[in-house]
């Protein structure tokens, strides 16, 4: 049995696009009057000076940036007609800047009048599928309803579907995914993510959703002096800094961390400096009596992070 073809509301064709920035893009004939007008490069420069390292996800962004700039002077000129699939895959370990990446993607993607809107909506499986018959198609919908005009980025995708489930309901979510992926694709963008391995699998598993992705982006891990920069700019954020050695215990922390299981690269360091954070507000609560100078306040000792249970295990 075919399945139904889905279309939801409220979407309305990329082409030509529905923003006036858009319009006046559709009049550009130079790569660099698409750029002056869209602002697309401040989008990239952006990337490049929020996100450490990265170095071939930033290329790769760049890259699609480029097809789509050059698309549109090929679409002013009546050279395309058809909308290019920008359906893709975000592979890699937690805390990599999946989401991060996504969402500069949904803005590069408005500026240029890809999607109109150029928010993103971020979903697991639970925002998808039921637990009863019935329940998965209205969820799914109301989902795609929320993220048409931007993008939808499904976490951890390769959950919508547990074979080893004869009642379970994801498989119903997935067919309704890959009619709008088809049919609404000058209207929404979707963006699948999760570790790589899985994510191959359930590919291999799901050959239309594979069919359908243009792009696929595996994000590496983090090197320990990228790193102990991403700890760098967190604690600026907060107003926080390493007092003297600190920094080093932090990056002798990350060597063992790293050896560890479950490393979510920026993700755990985020949870060591709140965890420092904690024990450095615990000794100043101690001194009850003592006035607090800035500096107190805003540095972090060496003692902070050593109190961690990871110098208790043996340096690997």
């Amino acid at each position: 049995m075919n399945a139904p073809d889905y279309h939801i509301p409220g979407s309305t064709p990329a082409s030509p696009p529905a923003t006036s920035a858009a319009n006046e893009v559709t009049a550009a004939r130079t790569v660099n009057e698409v750029l002056a007008q869209s602002q697309v490069e401040a989008v990239l420069d952006e990337l490049d000076r929020d996100l450490v390292g990265l170095a071939p996800i930033k290329q790769r962004i760049r890259d699609i940036a480029a097809l789509l700039v050059i698309d549109k002077l090929r679409m002013n000129l009546g050279l395309a007609a058809v909308a290019p699939s920008l359906h893709m895959s975000f592979t890699g370990n937690p805390g990599t800047g999946k989401t991060t990446v996504a969402l500069r993607m949904a803005e590069i993607l408005h500026r240029l009048g890809y999607v109109r809107k150029g928010h993103l909506v971020a979903v697991t499986r639970d925002d998808l599928v039921g637990q009863y018959i019935g329940h998965t198609a209205p969820k799914t919908r109301e989902v795609l309803k929320k993220a048409m005009g931007g993008v939808l980025f499904i976490d951890e995708a390769y959950y919508l579907y547990r074979p080893e489930n004869e009642r379970d309901y994801g498989q119903e979510a997935i067919e309704i995914l890959l009619q709008v992926m088809e049919n609404q694709r000058d209207d929404l963008v979707v963006i699948l993510a999760g570790y790589k391995d899985r994510m191959d699998t359930f590919f291999k598993s799901n050959p239309g959703l594979s069919s359908r992705i243009a792009h696929h982006l595996d994000f590496p891990d983090y090197a320990v002096d990228e790193l102990s920069q991403i700890a760098q700019r967190m604690l600026m954020q907060q107003h926080y800094r390493f007092g003297e050695g600190a920094a080093e215990v932090f990056r002798d922390y990350l060597q063992r961390r790293i050896a560890q299981p479950h490393f979510a690269n920026a993700r755990s360091v985020r949870n060591a400096l709140d965890r420092a954070r904690l024990r450095q507000a615990s000794r100043l609560f101690a001194e009850r009596d003592r006035v607090l100078s800035e500096a107190d306040l805003t540095t972090l000792t060496p003692a902070d992070l050593l109190a961690s249970r990871v110098f208790q295990s043996p340096s690997p």
